[in-house]
Order: C-alpha cells, then structure tokens, then sequence
C-alpha cells in the first residue's frame, strides 16, 4: 500500500518537526520550498524536494497527478519571523490571500491526484468575543475586525475548502507558536502551543483525525482544546525529546 504525503510549506516551523515524524512512521514525504536554497535542508529532512509556488495552480496540479498523495497536508503561512511588528500589517493581507488562493489551488490539485485526506493549519486566536473557553463551532470576527478581519475572513475561506472538498478534511486550530525556529521561547499570549507539540498534532491527523476542526493549543481559560485530545489522544506537553 502506497504511504505518500505531499506536505505543502515542509521547510516552515512547523514542518521541519513534521517532516521527520512522518518519515519515522514509514511515510514518503514531497516536501515544497519556494527557493531552490533549500533544497538542501528538505533532503536532510528526509523528504523529496519539490520546488514550487502554491500560486502556480496548472503546475502544482501537475506535479500532484505525478506524485499521487493519499494525504496532502498545507502548512504554509507567509508571515515575519517572530511577527516583527513593522511587517505585520502587510503580512496579514499576504497571508489571508495564501489562506484564500493558496489553499484553492491546493485543494484542486489535491482532488486531481485522487488524495484521500487533507489537513490544513489554521489558527485559534481570532474568535469573536463571548463565553469562554472558546469551542471549535464559535464564530470567528467578523471581516469589519479594523485589525484582524481580514485574517479571519481568510481563515473562514480555508476552512470552509477543506472541509467541503470531498476529501476527509481537517482543520488544526494552532496556537501562537513558540519554539525552535518561531522568534518565540516561550508562550507569547493565551492560546499558544509548542511548535513540536503542534507539529505532533498533525501527525497523528494523518492516520487519526475525523473530519472536523480542533482545537490545539495549551489549556488556558480562553480556549478548549477537549476535542483534539480526545480525538488525537493529543498532549500539549509532547516534545521530540520525549
């Protein structure tokens, strides 16, 4: 039986943990960068290199019908390193339109090569205001947010493509992140989550998760995260050198 995973932004935080977890697990992972300078680092993670922009739609989908992923997982965000503040606010638009764009052209390759299951990374930190701890089916901001609208209105438009695409689809709600290779080393605000322990969440996703969004991030009194550690026997506290 084929074990491929075709793991969008595997050079990121997050997917430089992911990469190696995977491939323990006798996975093949095409890992993407959009900058032939790190082919490098994708090979010494283990993964297969494949150069590509999400943006380049007709060829993405080419290179997933050749590859043929039963997962396809999209970890890619285009934000500053550390959330450099001067940065933010360009960033944000940047990054809501990857949500938006980036994820359609991913999702409708993903179909094209027959894949299975997507998993997709989203965030936990723009619900709107009400009764906490926040739960998965809380509405998020509206688009009228003056600072953050925008962002959640992206993270809306790549939820709902995940969850609607025909594929069992699943939404992780990460925390702020901290960790190696964040700009964070330690909990920047309520409801982070260790960039390891939210790269092990996605993993056992991979074999494990129903349909859904959850929730991931470390117990706090804003956020629940209830559903990912019943579901993923998820601990918050997991790290590589466990």
């Amino acid at each position: 039986m084929s074990k491929t995973i075709f793991l969008a932004g595997a050079t990121g935080a997050i997917g430089q943990v992911l990469t190696p977890l995977l491939i323990e697990n006798g996975w093949k992972v095409y890992g993407t960068t959009r900058s032939k300078d790190k082919i490098t680092l994708l090979q010494e993670l283990g993964a297969e290199p494949v150069v590509i922009d999400v943006y380049e739609a007709g060829r993405l989908k080419d290179i997933l019908i050749e590859i043929k992923p039963d997962v396809v997982i999209n970890q890619l965000t285009d934000l500053p390193y550390a959330l450099n503040a001067d940065e933010m606010p360009v960033a944000l638009v940047r990054n809501a339109r990857l949500r938006t764009d980036g994820t359609k052209n991913l999702v409708e390759a993903a179909l094209s090569a027959g894949s299975k299951r997507i998993i997709a990374q989203s965030i936990s930190f723009v619900y709107d205001e009400g009764p906490i701890p926040h739960l998965e089916e809380d509405p998020l901001l509206p688009l009228s947010h003056p600072v953050y609208g925008e962002t959640a209105e992206g993270v809306r438009n790549l939820e709902r493509q995940v969850l609607e695409s025909g594929m069992e689809g699943i939404v992780l709600r990460y925390g702020l992140l901290y960790g190696p290779k964040t700009g964070f080393d330690a909990p920047i605000a309520p409801a982070s989550v260790h960039v390891e322990a939210a790269a092990k969440a996605a993993e056992i996703a991979v074999i494990k998760g129903k349909t859904g969004i959850y929730n991931v991030a470390e117990a706090d009194e804003s956020l629940s995260c209830e559903k990912s550690i019943k579901a993923f026997d998820w601990n918050a506290n997991w790290r590589v050198t466990q």
